[in-house]
């Protein structure tokens, strides 16, 4: 990332472009000197449910970090918690970064929750503002918001593994693992004055400038067991702010946008093969579905969720198809409801489809599909409205007389045809179409197609 600052001085007057340029060279360094250096802090920022978008972040501000030479990344952090898979990324990162990492859970009313409380205790420092809280940190597995009870022996695997995780982080970073596995096993909670007295945290600070002061001069122990101290003096404050193709991504990635991106992909689809020349309906479904793969290609997604949601599909068409008195649309919308639920996985965390996006997408898409399949396969009923099909059956006016086998002229729609008829019938009266060869209609009088139709 190149950031440029323009900055005029009182007194520059240049006589000659040699010294304009070399004042450009030195002008340069002196900028590349104070993005660069032991002052520079890093700035990101946590500020929703942690995603796989947020973790590559992270990732990139650390890495942006360590090019500047900074002294610190600060991550202010306010989260629910998020993907567990997204949270180990971002652990991971932390641990191996090289520059020292301070995780500071900000503003007064900020939370540290779930995903969150794992990335504050890997941090180098972690500091909390007055008036916010973390921990709360059981493994949960839970559907559309409801938690799903399990086999004891799987939940006693799924906290021993989570309990290990965190046991292997704040040992080595010299914090208290008994009381951090509360909040594993027992749920816990933790106020700020509460997590620093029972050293989960390093200190309390109000605000990043008075972390920053606190900061200064301190010595922290790296996860390797580095000692590095930290010269925060005038420190240079420097945000990375997430790209605006990160912003877009991070809305594709969140389970309730990918499940509706399934939907109008689906949707959109299947309006265009069944009504072909729409193409808007076309154009929305290919684009939805591309973006669904691309969020698949991140996301932790249950096989057994997309299969629920390609069964449901089928049963809307089965429905539109045979009389089932509504029992397989009924059993579309239950194997859509629970292919949503079931969609995202992530053990540690409650992250997924929530039950009302799915209520409020399942519902009308699956009306939506009955009602378009029913007009496709009622349309396969329909006589041909267009071509010299639709003249059978239909009713006209001879202009000159018919002669047994040979041709006249009849008048059918305002138009003038070439006939032959069976039969001799007369100018001036009415005969029906029997069928078309070509350009010419075999016709035969009226009176006889209504003698034979009575």
């Amino acid at each position: 990332m190149i950031r440029v600052f323009f900055r005029t001085g009182r007194h520059a007057v240049f006589a000659s472009a040699a010294l304009l340029a070399g004042a450009c060279m030195a002008g340069g360094s002196a900028l590349r000197a104070q993005e660069t250096g032991s002052n520079v802090v890093e700035e990101l920022k946590i500020e929703r449910e942690i995603e796989p978008v947020l973790a590559t972040y992270i990732d990139e501000g650390i890495a942006d970090a360590a090019k500047r030479k900074a002294s610190l990344v600060l991550i202010t952090m306010d989260t629910p918690g998020g993907l567990s898979d997204s949270m180990k990324d971002i652990v991971q990162h932390i641990l191996n970064s090289p520059v020292p990492v301070a995780v500071y859970v900000s503003p007064t009313g900020a939370r540290g929750a779930s995903a969150g409380y794992f990335i504050l205790l890997a941090a180098d420092v972690a500091a909390m503002a007055p008036g916010t809280h973390t921990g709360a940190a059981s493994p949960v597995l839970a559907i559309g918001g409801w938690t799903v009870t399990i086999d004891e022996t799987m939940k006693k695997k799924i906290f021993n593994d989570t309990e290990a995780f965190l046991r292997s982080i704040t040992e080595k970073r010299e914090r208290n693992p008994a009381l951090a596995e509360t909040a594993v096993r027992d749920a816990k909670a933790f106020t700020a004055q509460e997590a620093l007295e029972g050293k989960l945290i390093d200190l309390i600070a109000s605000t990043p400038e008075d972390l920053l002061r606190q900061l200064n001069g301190r010595t922290v122990t790296r996860f390797d067991g580095r000692k590095t101290q930290l010269n925060l003096a005038n420190p240079m404050r420097v945000p990375f702010e997430l790209s605006a193709r990160q912003k877009f991504l991070a809305r594709i990635v969140e389970p309730d946008m990918f499940f509706l991106l399934l939907i109008l992909a689906a949707l959109g689809l299947y309006t265009e093969f069944t009504h072909p020349g729409m193409i808007a309906p076309g154009v929305i479904g290919a684009v939805s579905a591309v973006l669904a793969l691309y969020a698949m290609h991140l996301l932790p997604v249950n096989l057994a969720g997309l299969l629920l949601i390609l069964v449901a599909l089928a049963l809307f068409v089965l429905e539109a198809k045979y009389t089932s008195h509504g029992v397989l649309g009924i059993g579309g919308v239950v194997a859509m409801l629970l292919g949503a639920l079931f969609l995202i996985r992530s053990p540690l965390t409650a992250g997924g489809v929530s039950l009302g996006v799915a209520l409020a997408v399942t519902v009308p898409f699956a009306a939506l599909t009955i009602f378009l399949m029913r007009l496709v396969l009622r349309s396969r009923k329909w006589k041909p409205a267009a071509g010299a099909e639709e003249l059978v059956g239909s009713s006209g006016i001879v202009v000159s007389r018919l002669q047994a086998g040979r041709e006249g002229m009849v008048r059918i729609h305002g138009e003038l045809w070439s006939a032959v008829s069976a039969h001799e019938i007369a100018e001036g009266m009415p005969v029906r179409v029997l069928r078309v060869e070509g350009l010419k209609l075999h016709v035969e009088p009226a009176e006889a197609a209504k003698a034979g139709g009575s």
